[in-house]
């Protein structure tokens, strides 16, 4: 019998959201109940409010999120109620070729929940990347549930769930970052600190923040940077290239998403360097560059698809290292806040005042 709960939709382009009542099945074949605990407020949230993702309006809101399993449907046999786990939104599908060659996290084929939750009228809701955790319980795929050690405070978690993890992993997984590394990142928000996180967890020797806000350089420092550019006052490119010799960075991450922050990384980035691109841009950005340099410069140009990473292997692991206080995943959460603040929690992210506002239930 479905359960009626609360849960925070954005109903048209550019409305408010509201906090509605919804109504969430019992889960079927391969599909979990999880109660929410936490879930961050992150800019893919405001990019489905403003019609940024697609037109499928009604959304239901939220997916960076951690929660206790409440019930399993037929067939799921690694999951029982009680679980604490981390919600992910690529649920592989173990057959399609990319998971067929031992590559998962590159899976062609991730699935959600095939149910809909539903408004009290009966209205069909989009949840956000197929999770929806602006509620007090989702509807979601038993593989979208990743285990983990439930020690772990719920507001830290529910992080690697899209924005920490994406960023950690563009520096672990996607660019490869390795011992000795010179490394930039451009753009220091969650993700682009989270990148900052991952590079100096894996032993980047210099690691240069670059962004047009002093409040952002300084927090980038704290989770490791150990320099810090203001592009608004200085050449992001010339600035790289003077503090590693001359050369470049090995590693540049891009976490804005815009052509123009891409070509400073590609510029930015040494002989036979990688760049990473991780920001999402928009549908109407194009990018251009002259193709010789493409060619002579040498390396490796990679997009990176939720920082590559494959659920099951990486929450468990990042977990375990902020347990064990190697990294402080709870460094990006600035403050909490209740169900019905998400509207308010959108202004803040948008000025650029918050790290992360979670939520929590």
């Amino acid at each position: 019998m479905a359960q009626e709960v609360r849960g925070v939709i954005a109903p048209g382009k550019n409305e408010p959201v509201r906090l509605e009542t919804i109504l969430v099945p019992d889960p079927g074949p391969g599909e979990a109940v999880v109660k929410i605990q936490a879930c961050g407020v992150c800019h893919t949230d405001l990019h489905y409010k403003q019609g940024g993702i697609n037109d499928d309006f009604p959304f239901l809101l939220g997916h960076e999120a951690s929660g206790v399993v409440e019930s399993v449907g037929s067939g799921v046999t690694d999951l029982a109620p009680g679980d604490f786990v981390i919600l992910n939104w690529r649920a592989v599908c173990g057959q399609c070729r990319a998971c067929l060659r031992g590559r998962p996290q590159y899976c062609f084929d991730t699935h959600n929940a095939r149910q809909k939750m539903t408004l009290k009228d009966g209205t069909e809701l989009s949840p956000a990347l197929g999770i929806g955790a602006f509620a007090d319980k989702t509807l979601v795929a038993a593989g979208q549930c990743t285990k983990v050690n439930p020690e772990i405070a719920p507001e830290a978690a529910g992080l690697l769930g899209c924005g920490v993890m994406a960023g950690m992993g563009a520096a672990l997984n996607t660019g490869g970052v390795a011992r000795g590394d010179a490394v930039a990142v451009i753009g220091c928000g969650g993700v682009g600190d989270a990148a900052v996180m991952g590079a100096r967890l894996a032993g980047a020797a210099k690691i240069i923040a670059v962004d047009i806000d002093d409040r952002k350089l300084e927090t980038a420092r704290s989770m490791g940077a150990t320099h810090t550019v203001n592009s608004r006052s200085t050449d992001p490119v010339e600035a790289i290239r003077e503090l590693t010799g001359g050369f470049g960075a090995d590693v540049v991450i891009e976490a804005v998403g815009r052509p123009e922050t891409y070509r400073q990384a590609f510029y930015a980035r040494d002989l036979a360097g990688t760049v990473v691109l991780v920001g999402v841009p928009t549908p109407d950005m194009t990018l251009e560059l002259p193709l010789l340099d493409v060619f002579g410069r040498g390396g490796a140009l990679k997009s990176s698809w939720y920082g590559d990473c494959l659920p099951s292997r990486d929450f468990p692991m990042l977990v375990d290292l902020h347990l064990q206080g190697r990294i402080d995943l709870g460094a990006f959460v600035t403050e909490t806040i209740g169900i019905e603040d998400v509207e308010q929690a959108f202004a803040r992210m948008h000025a650029g005042d918050v790290l992360r506002s979670v939520v929590t239930l």
